[in-house]
């Protein structure tokens, strides 16, 4: 008697290969993982290396990230570079509208540019970097982020999005160990990267003393600050900073805040990633800016 293939486990097995085949092809269609090269021609991802770009150059990818800032009326716009399944989940209306240059691509081509892990989901966008922005011009917010020489891209789009979901007036950074505004910092911050102010300064403490005089009142984040954070803020302009992966707070940052405060946390683990700190010190003084203005 012959075998039902439905039953038949050579069967299923061929059926849900080919269909995690189909699944896998579409998601390289759309972008949204690298596409393989031929093995005989494909070289190692470390021989990849990035195009050179000019300073007033920036090469941004991902649907959420190019949306976003094609939606932001202050960037500047050089080219766009998408497949044509990702300029209709773009959806950005006419191409001949648009006011800047549009070319249709293949996946393959954005692996070239980009690199072989960049997930670009299809689309990449060529735009100068935002205008830079004076501190003096934020003396209106009430709660700022500052970081001292936190290094990871990916944390700092981290920290960005946090910082837009309480309401931040901006993430100010140094020049020196910091990252500059790329394809990696837009798509880690998912958008908030057109959304909020990201200031760069020369010197740390000169702008901290800056803040100072504009009325905040500037708390370090650290493992064994004095006081618990709810305990430590005060006043109606809040500048919250944070330090490095690892190293934390420079001496230099710690004499110059107005106070230093600690996370309270009960379980085994005292410290948390820089992005997940961010997080919950904005709640917290999102929360006390709150009480002062009732």
């Amino acid at each position: 008697m012959a075998k039902d293939p439905k039953n038949d486990k050579s069967s299923r097995d061929t059926h849900y290969a080919t269909l995690r085949r189909q699944v896998r092809d579409a998601k390289r269609e759309r972008g949204e993982i690298p596409t393989p090269q031929p093995q005989r021609h494909r070289k190692p991802a470390v021989d990849w290396t990035p195009p050179q770009l000019a300073p007033d150059q920036v090469q941004l990818y991902g649907l959420h990230t190019v949306r976003a800032a094609i939606e932001n009326p202050e960037r500047k716009l050089i080219k766009l570079s998408v497949t044509q399944n990702a300029l209709v989940r773009l959806d950005i209306g006419p191409v001949d509208q648009l006011g800047f240059p549009v070319e249709i691509v293949s996946p393959q081509d954005l692996d070239k540019v980009l690199g072989p892990d960049a997930i670009h989901q299809g689309v990449m966008l060529e735009t100068r970097p935002l205008p830079a922005r004076r501190l003096d011009a934020l003396k209106d917010n009430p709660l700022l982020l500052v970081l001292d020489q936190v290094t990871d891209p990916h944390n700092v789009g981290a920290i960005m999005r946090s910082a837009v979901a309480f309401g931040a007036g901006a993430v100010i950074t140094t020049m020196r160990h910091s990252p500059t505004e790329s394809g990696v910092l837009a798509k880690s911050a998912s958008g908030a990267l057109e959304l909020i102010p990201y200031i760069q300064i020369t010197n740390l403490a000169d702008a901290l003393e800056e803040l100072h005089k504009l009325g905040f009142y500037s708390v370090g984040l650290d493992s064994e600050g004095p006081a618990p954070m709810e305990e430590t803020l005060s006043g109606d302009r809040i500048a919250l900073v944070l330090g490095s992966e690892g190293k934390g707070l420079r001496q230099k940052t710690r004499d110059t805040v107005n106070a230093l405060a600690r996370l309270d946390m009960p379980g085994a683990i005292k410290s948390l990633n820089v992005s997940n700190a961010a997080a919950i010190a904005l709640y917290a003084t999102r929360q006390h800016l709150m009480k002062r203005k009732a």
